[in-house]
């Protein structure tokens, strides 16, 4: 039996936060998001991590915070200028990674954070998990074998039916399928499939605050297959999805042709669109919240978060990877984990009312 997060619902939520890898942007960023004191106004911040990977960020960015080590969450502080983190015990001294680098220390390190994260929402100790960005390929060295961050959390919370949310300002996108080929997503576009999306879809509205939100869902095939000239999955799947779910009461639109459903909801015609496989709903939504400067070839914005519909507990993340060109040169803008954080603050919010869907 999982207990409610004692803290979901109430002014300030405690949130855990798994920094990622260590050898990518994610302490970095931390960091960066926990020195800003307007960031303890709204959640209670837990850094779950190793001690020696907290002091390199630190001392990267030149940032003074007090490291105040904890062994359970309730035992944080919680207040500006004092980090509150449970140690993994992962990397104990100096030189156990390097920055930019893929290695199966780093890989076990931020699975260790991130399980530690997940096991603090699930005993109720914390109202849900925030994730810094790992490295797939590390974690895969460490052993353990995951496509990634949602895969994760769907093991260890014991989740069958769950769906990843992107959002980056008034674009929201939740995805039916993931992290698999192209050719395999094809495959997975089934009516029971979208239909679970499409109730994933207005869970995470509700979460959101929105009541009666609007849905689009989008069609696989170019021009949403022009009556089948170009596919049958539409036909087959998607729109019979679409009818149970307007059965059911859902606001609901669609097959609506890939190339011009992204621009309806950024005009305000649609709250959230159901895309079919990742890189369709990624594109746009990267589009939206990356900036990058011509001259240089740095990202001046990196906007947008990630969660996870369906769990029984909540999760946000970064909207980016690891960024390991990046890494130990103070250039990481944390703006992505403070929404993140900010998301999740909101989600808990609501969690008595939509959480438990």
């Amino acid at each position: 039996m999982v207990k409610e997060p004692e803290s979901a619902g109430t002014a300030r939520p405690v949130l855990g936060l798994s920094i990622g890898d260590p050898a990518g942007i994610g302490p970095e960023i931390a960091v960066k998001a926990l020195s800003r004191p307007g960031l303890y106004e709204t959640i209670l911040p837990v850094v779950y991590a190793d001690r020696v990977v907290l002091e390199d960020a630190l001392e990267l960015t030149g940032i003074k915070l007090d490291l105040h080590a904890i062994d359970d969450p309730a035992e944080a502080l919680g207040r500006p200028g004092t980090l509150d983190y449970i140690d993994a015990g992962v990397i104990t001294g100096k030189g156990g990674y390097s920055y930019g680098a893929v290695s199966g220390k780093s890989g076990e390190a931020s699975f260790r954070y991130v399980v530690n994260a997940i096991a603090g929402a699930m005993a109720g100790k914390t109202a849900g998990v925030v994730t810094g960005p790992l490295c797939k390929e590390a974690v895969n060295l460490a052993g353990h074998h995951y496509a990634g961050h949602t895969e994760i959390f769907a093991e260890y919370t014991g989740t069958k039916t769950y769906g990843m949310l992107l959002c980056s300002g008034s674009l929201r996108v939740i995805h039916v399928t993931t992290h698999v080929s192209l050719r395999r997503a094809c495959d997975l576009i089934t009516r029971e499939r979208v239909l679970d999306t499409i109730s994933l879809a207005r869970k995470a509205l509700r979460l959101m605050g929105k009541e009666k939100g609007r849905i689009a869902v989008a069609g696989l095939n170019p021009h949403s297959s022009e009556n089948g000239l170009f596919g049958d999955e539409e036909e087959r799947c998607i729109i019979p999805a679409i009818e149970a779910a307007r059965a059911e009461g859902f606001d609901v639109t669609g097959p609506v042709p890939p190339d011009t459903v992204f621009v309806k909801a950024l005009g305000g015609v649609f709250d959230l669109v159901v895309a079919m496989y990742h890189d369709q709903g990624h594109i746009p939504l990267k589009l939206s919240g990356f900036r990058m400067d011509p001259a240089t070839g740095a990202f001046t914005l990196m906007s947008g978060i990630n969660a996870t519909i369906g769990l029984p507990i909540i999760r946000t993340s970064v909207d980016h990877g690891t960024a390991f060109d990046k890494a130990g040169k103070n250039e990481a803008h944390e703006g992505s984990l403070v929404e993140a954080f900010e998301m999740a603050a909101i989600f808990a919010g609501n969690w008595d009312s939509a959480g438990k869907m």
